[in-house]
């Protein structure tokens, strides 16, 4: 479930920045004129993302923008970082390393800051690694292209903003099924979202729709019947019966809470074509 009466924006990665820009403009739409806070925390070196974004952003309307970045902590704390959030409509997570995003302004003012624009009705959007952030629970790292092995997969607490989910990107660009599989075994209580690239998932209340020109994958695992997590050794593979997993193009959407899709077109939610 969504933590607050704001949208979210969660892209998978390399969002189309030069030619119809899908993604980018359903930011722009949500954002209803408010400014946008490029957050380039994500990234050890962040020379060119904010750039990047300011050319792809002007270049269909939205001019009125400022980056958001922190190179230690304790910047968290400042009133200058601080000040760059008033006003503002919307914030938008860059790509990089998502646990530099949870260490840097994880329980700081900026995060509280961050919350309230989320609460006010802000959207929130991330890509890449500020898409896997958007969980109470993250995906750090993990191999890709292969089966998962008991052990190999590492994760932290994310900032919650989307409850009862772990997130994955760069989906099937990278093969990563085995390890989005490998973190709904851990906990079959969590939905896995797996996001492919120039794809995003717009989250409004309990329901979420998919835009750009991949797909979303949703894994859930609350109806298995078996898994091997607990019990075998270290590097075995995993064994897990009874999974279920959905496939979404654009205009499908899925009901988190009933853990249902719905193909697109008439039965998408209204408050979703908007």
């Amino acid at each position: 479930m969504v933590d607050a009466a704001g949208p979210l924006i969660i892209i998978g990665g390399h969002e189309d920045k030069e030619h119809d820009r899908v993604i980018l403009r359903q930011v722009a739409k949500r954002l209803k004129g408010g400014r946008l806070v490029i957050a380039t925390i994500a990234s050890h070196e962040p020379d060119g993302y904010f750039e990047s974004y300011r050319q792809a952003f002007a270049d269909i309307g939205l001019t009125d923008l400022v980056e958001l970045y922190v190179n230690e902590r304790a910047e968290s704390q400042s009133p200058e970082a601080l000040s760059l959030l008033d006003g503002a409509g919307g914030v938008f997570f860059s790509g990089g390393d998502q646990l530099r995003i949870s260490s840097q302004i994880g329980d700081t003012p900026i995060e509280k800051r961050i919350r309230e624009l989320h609460r006010a009705g802000g959207l929130i959007a991330g890509t890449s690694a500020g898409a896997s952030v958007m969980s109470e629970t993250m995906l750090v790292n993990g191999p890709s292209a292969e089966s998962y092995r008991i052990g190999e997969l590492h994760m932290a607490p994310g900032l919650g903003l989307l409850r009862n989910v772990i997130i994955d990107q760069h989906f099937a660009e990278r093969g990563r099924y085995g390890r989005l599989i490998g973190a709904v075994a851990h906990n079959p209580r969590l939905l896995g979202i797996g996001i492919d690239e120039d794809t995003a998932i717009v989250v409004e209340e309990d329901r979420f729709l998919v835009i750009g020109s991949g797909a979303a994958y949703v894994v859930d695992g609350e109806g298995s019947t078996h898994s091997n997590i607990a019990e075998a050794r270290a590097e075995q593979a995993l064994s897990m019966f009874d999974i279920r997993v959905h496939v979404l193009s654009a205009g499908d959407t899925f009901a988190i809470k009933e853990r249902r899709p719905a193909c697109g077109g008439s039965d998408n939610p209204s408050s979703l074509q908007k």
